[in-house]
């Protein structure tokens, strides 16, 4: 038992059990140095489930509330104190079964009070009605206890035996485990399995920027002096020993850094194994420990005896930045990260096991990754794969060196990978490793993103984005997302991205006019905004491209084996071509320019995901436009005629009214040729790619970045040598730079909208100059639209221009819109972030989906 002082130290994470009989001050203790919300107390639960903390009939209950209480305290990584007398070993047995459950430390601080002490202070409680029997019962249980503490399983036991012992203590210590070191935030070059493989070692690191130099052997250097590059810090995920040519040098370069301060190491099954063996305890002396213990053989006592002690000191895993990475040899599910226990210690040596044995002789593994969601990334080797495979924000990096393979790091947080390729064979693997596949495989994550779990999308949910922190999704429009997702959408590997709704200006003050470049141009002036690109609005259909520079770039990145370079799909995730050739004809073409301009030399990239117009918008609305313009033209054409005539034939009668009745229908009638003239000028036969006119307007995604940081001039000149190289498929979006605070720009582009509406055109859209625009009152609207009068004639009727409905529509608000607005692209461009960082196809799902969920919100759909 620890010799008791006048401050306590506990582990920071802990299930701290309070014993002693009634009456020895253990909720008092518990006021005096814990917080309010870390007490579980047996009376309070009590008093929860019956109204009365005494109520004895109510133990069970109330003992069923304090351990579920406990459990979820535990779980969520919180301090807990279970304030009751515990001096039974059954009661102490179920708290510490519930520490081990939660991979938590248990403490136990008793308070061994004398009798006579306890009886008075319990019967100047009169709620206190029981007699001194039980006091001296409680006591003769407690005093049998104490012996027996530690191998109940406590791992920190204070007994402190009088009221003035206990008064003594001032304080209670709160210590972190070893492995928390969240106060390190790297940059860190995390290496994998070495297993005696020396001069790879010593490749990598060089070319990590590591400068090693062999030095006289001094006190703790064993040999080796390193400088590491600028803030830069080496982490070993273990396994340094067995197999390879040279495990004492390994031994002598990772001790050197590790005691020197510029790298840490956690152990690894090889190492465990090594440690025992210089222990003196009995172990099989094969798969690769006979090789180790030949070289040690070589060294002196004083080096064996160093080894010995800087393995057994090894921490088994490690909690770094803030809680956002954790390495372990074998990984870590997330209940375990920054805990402390056997089976913590156990899982990051071997990993988790079926206990099944495999062809090979080899324990199956179970595949832990696979169900992996926690938020820190989990970085580890043990089990050699032919490239280092990401799956759920965990990456595997034992790439076999010691198997003819490669020794690779991670450097973190860039994410890079770099390896050296191995010198030899060194030792032939009891379960091959296919080298040569690395190119010709699905990635881990890949095979597990085939299938998508509906738990990870559907209910209500609070998604986190980089633009606009939480995006609320609410549990009725998931339902609509669902349908439209599971019965129409394409592949999901191709979804990874949405385009939002776009948000109208305000509407405009003047009297002929629903929305006008006045309102558009002095929304951005009013947030601060100076410079504005207006583009051109086209009149097609919203379209979303990924092109591939050829299949293979297609397989590898999207883990889609169809022959196919790309995809084209609507705004609701829907494949935009009925027909199959002409889909694929369109996108070689598209690929081909591409090539032609040179873009995937200068973007360093294979594939890219577009944000285009797509022309006719009958291609993709064929059935809209028949069913519903074309009708609606139809019929008021020919009813409208039939009227017409009529009322012609009667005004030569001189009847009062005629001549204004007459008038009211013509007006009519030239609304519904003025609203079919509008809608046919979205309209031509396709029958080929020749038919077809495709307006890119943003580059979004390429491999490694997502385009946000770039001006939308960069975009327009981008896409330009882009439209160059096909004139006759690409169409360049006519667009015009304006500062706002200008009036001549501003008049110049006002003109400039007026005559492209007035020849027809649909209208324009204002957009920040910057992609990310940030103005008075935080992120501003990615791009307000500004249609033409005659354009809205098809989207409010063909007689919205008539006086009473125009006053009508002048009332519409655009504030919810713009709010959806500002989700959706949030949500947007979080799905393209988190898949060009690779993260599951889930989580970039969880933004996309998301986006088509609130799609479903009760807005006008004509804003």
């Amino acid at each position: 038992m620890e010799t008791v002082s006048k401050e306590l130290k506990i582990p920071a994470l802990s299930l701290v059990t309070l014993i002693g009989v009634s009456g020895s001050g253990k909720s008092t203790f518990a006021r005096k140095h814990f917080k309010e919300t870390e007490i579980v107390s047996s009376d309070r639960c009590r008093a929860i489930v019956s109204d009365d903390e005494n109520n004895q009939t109510a133990t069970d209950d109330a003992f069923e509330l304090l351990h579920y209480i406990a459990a979820k305290r535990l779980k969520n990584g919180l301090l807990t104190v279970v304030d009751a007398t515990n001096v039974q070993p059954e009661s102490r047995a179920s708290l510490v079964r519930l520490a081990r459950a939660y991979h938590c430390i248990p403490v136990a601080i008793v308070l061994d009070v004398p009798e006579r002490i306890c009886e008075a202070r319990n019967d100047l409680r009169p709620d206190r009605n029981f007699g001194g029997h039980v006091i001296y019962q409680q006591r003769s249980q407690l005093r049998r206890s104490l012996r027996h503490l530690k191998d109940e399983g406590f791992r920190h036991i204070y007994v402190l035996k009088s009221v003035e012992e206990i008064e003594a203590i001032s304080n209670i210590a709160r210590e972190r485990l070893y492995n928390d070191r969240q106060e390190v935030h790297g940059p860190f070059d995390i290496i994998g399995d070495v297993h005696g493989c020396f001069d790879e070692l010593i490749e990598l690191l060089t070319k990590l920027g590591y400068v090693v130099t062999r030095v006289a052997v001094q006190h703790r250097n064993y040999g080796f002096h390193v400088v590491a590059p600028v803030g830069r810090t080496a982490v070993f995920l273990g396994d340094l020993v067995d197999r390879g040519p040279n495990s004492p040098d390994v031994l002598r370069l990772v001790m050197s850094m590790v005691h020197a301060g510029t790298a840490f190491c956690v152990p690894g099954n090889h190492d465990l194994k090594l440690q025992k063996y210089l222990s003196g305890k009995n172990v099989q002396v094969k798969h690769g420990l006979e090789k180790t213990v030949e070289q040690l053989a070589r060294e002196d006592d004083r080096f064996r005896s160093d080894v010995r002690d800087f393995l057994y000191d090894l921490v088994s895993h490690y909690v770094f930045d803030g809680g956002r990475l954790v390495v372990a040899h074998a990984g870590l599910k997330e209940d375990m990260q920054g805990r402390g226990s056997g089976a913590v210690r156990t899982f990051c040596l071997y990993g988790e096991t079926t206990g099944e044995i495999d062809e090979f002789g080899l324990p199956v593994r179970y595949n832990w990754a696979s169900e992996y969601r926690g938020k820190a990334m989990v970085v580890y080797g043990h089990t050699p794969v032919p490239d280092a495979q990401w799956l759920n924000r965990t990456i595997d990096i034992d790439t076999g060196c010691v198997f003819g393979g490669r020794l690779t790091a991670l450097r973190y947080p860039e994410e890079e990978l770099i390896s050296v390729q191995a010198g030899q064979v060194y030792e032939t693997p009891a379960r091959p490793i296919d080298f040569e596949l690395r190119q010709q495989m699905l990635t881990h994550q890949q095979a597990d993103d085939d299938l998508l779990d509906i738990e990870d999308v559907t209910g209500k949910r609070i998604i986190a984005t980089r633009l606009r922190n939480n995006v609320t999704v609410k549990e009725e429009n998931s339902i609509a997302a669902l349908e439209v997702m599971s019965r129409f959408a394409i592949n999901p590997k191709w979804l990874i991205y949405l385009p939002p709704t776009m948000s109208p200006s305000e509407t405009c003050a003047l009297e002929d006019y629903l929305e006008h470049p006045v309102e558009a141009l002095d929304y951005f002036r009013r947030q601060g905004v100076e410079r504005v690109v207006c583009e051109e609005k086209h009149m097609g259909s919203r379209a979303v491209l990924i092109i591939g520079k050829n299949e293979e770039a297609i397989r590898s990145r999207f883990g889609i084996e169809q022959e196919s370079i790309g995809v084209c799909y609507t705004r609701t995730g829907r494949n935009f071509f009925s027909d199959a050739s002409l889909e694929q004809e369109f996108l070689q073409r598209v690929s081909t320019a591409l090539t032609t301009a040179g873009f995937w030399e200068a973007l360093d990239t294979d594939w890219v995901c577009l944000d285009a117009e797509l022309m006719p918008w009958s291609v993709k609305a064929q059935a809209l436009l028949k069913d519903q313009y074309a009708a609606v033209g139809a019929a008021a054409t020919a009813s409208l005629s039939s009227v017409v005539d009529v009322l012609t034939q009667t005004a030569v009668r001189d009847i009062e009214g005629i001549d204004r009745l007459l008038l009211k229908f013509q007006q009519k009638q030239q609304m519904i040729d003025d609203y079919k003239t509008s809608y046919r000028q979205y309209c031509w036969p396709v029958n080929a790619v020749a038919d077809l006119s495709l307006a890119p307007f943003h580059i979004l995604a390429t491999e490694g970045a997502v385009h946000t940081d770039k001006s939308h001039e960069w975009h327009m000149n981008t896409i330009q040598s882009i439209c160059d190289a096909d004139p006759g498929l690409f169409l360049a979006t006519a667009h015009k730079i304006v500062n706002v605070f200008d009036e001549e720009q501003v008049n110049d582009v006002i003109a400039w909208w007026a005559n492209l509406t007035g020849q027809g055109g649909e209208g324009m859209v204002v957009k920040p100059y910057d992609f990310l625009s940030f103005g008075k009152h935080g992120l501003v609207q990615p791009a307000v639209k500004c249609r033409g009068k005659e354009y809205l004639r098809i989207i409010y009727g063909p007689e919205y221009t008539e006086v009473e409905n125009l006053r009508r529509l002048k009332n519409r608000s655009v504030s919810s819109k713009r709010s959806l607005a500002m989700r959706e692209f949030a949500l947007g461009i979080e799905a393209l972030e988190r898949f060009v960082r690779k993260d599951p196809l889930r989580k970039v799902h969880e933004c996309v989906f998301g986006v088509l969920a609130l799609e479903s919100e009760e807005i006008d759909p004509r804003l």
